[in-house]
């Protein structure tokens, strides 16, 4: 009857938020607002310009389009310019005039198209033009380069670590088990059909001494909250470009149901229990952390890359990430010349 009593207990504090969760409906996430990560660059430049004897680092998310590159700087795009010439050199050293994944131009606007990890690099533009003195019949022809640090970038996938805090009459007790193991299954009944899961779970009861009162058994769960579910690959299938958007809209909007059913139950407890339970939640001790990993050959750096440092960056040479990491390690047994490796 025990085990009974602590399950009916533990349901009527799931099935009250979750009816509110019905009622409320779901409300956009900021994923769903925005498939750009916070630090990104902006999409809405269109025109990237070059700079006379300095790098300009442009990043493209994976799969999409890059603004146009133009070879020129701003200064002399504002100014006429006779007889440009225009020569493209891409990451290979070669002429990339006519190849499929450009789109060039007449007057020197580089795109490329569909961009992949493997496209990025170093693309170089020399521009020739004709130069007037004084007298127009003394021509001069004129150069300038161009550098253009083209990289890769996808957005973070979002996995969340979540600490929790309930009171308990005492910590060396069998209920504290059955009470977890109740409150795991029911949380995974809450993210049902998000293609998400909880991951390391586990507890461990502790004597607080509080400002200003007794001692006080406390059980503090922790746990994270993973998009990487049963269904997950079969979902992404179904999408033609990187998956990224969708299993972090799911997740987030698992995080937001937790959310919701931990918050409610201080509410729940006043308006449905004549007399506080032995165990119930601690209000406002719901700690939720976004966790960011990237995939395999990507990996963030807010130093190097300050202008998306909330960008998974492709692996520069030298560098790799061979799982989930967020960050790229140095290679120091063989030398890598590529960038967006997964292995030393």
């Amino acid at each position: 009857m025990a085990g009974l009593g602590l399950r009916l207990q533990v349901v009527l504090l799931f099935v009250c938020p979750l009816s509110r969760l019905e009622e409320r409906g779901s409300r956009p996430t900021e994923v769903e607002k925005s498939a750009v990560p916070k630090d990104a660059p902006s999409p809405k430049k269109r025109f990237v310009y070059g700079k006379e004897n300095q790098e300009v680092k442009v990043y493209v998310e994976i799969n999409r389009n890059s603004p146009f590159l133009v070879c020129m700087d701003e200064k002399l795009a504002h100014r006429e310019t006779i007889d440009p010439y225009y020569l493209w050199i891409g990451p290979n050293g070669r002429n990339i005039k006519g190849q499929s994944y450009v789109n060039l131009t007449e007057t020197g606007k580089l795109a490329l198209k569909f961009f992949t990890k493997d496209m990025s690099g170093a693309y170089m533009c020399t521009l020739s033009y004709t130069s007037f003195s004084n007298n127009v019949l003394e021509e001069k022809e004129k150069f300038k380069a161009y550098k253009f640090i083209v990289l890769a970038y996808r957005e973070p996938d979002y996995t969340f670590q979540i600490n929790v805090r309930y009171s308990t009459s005492q910590c060396d007790v069998p209920s504290n088990d059955r009470f977890f193991e109740e409150l795991k299954t029911i949380l995974d009944d809450l993210i049902f059909g998000l293609t998400c899961q909880l991951t390391d779970a586990h507890y461990k009861c502790h004597v607080i001494k509080a400002p200003k009162h007794g001692l006080q058994n406390e059980i503090f769960i922790t746990f994270r909250l993973s998009p990487f579910g049963a269904g997950w690959e079969a979902v992404c299938r179904q999408i033609t470009h990187d998956c990224e958007e969708e299993t972090n809209k799911r997740v987030t909007q698992a995080r937001d149901r937790l959310e919701e059913f931990f918050q409610q139950q201080p509410v729940i407890l006043k308006k449905e229990f004549d007399t506080v339970p032995e165990i119930h939640y601690l209000e406002n001790s719901l700690e939720v952390t976004r966790l960011d990993n990237c995939r395999p050959g990507f990996g963030k750096n807010e130093v190097t890359h300050n202008d998306c440092s909330g960008c998974c960056v492709v692996c520069d040479p030298g560098t790799y990430s061979s799982d989930n990491n967020a960050h790229c390690k140095m290679c120091s047994s063989i030398r890598i010349h590529y960038y967006g490796a997964t292995a030393c």
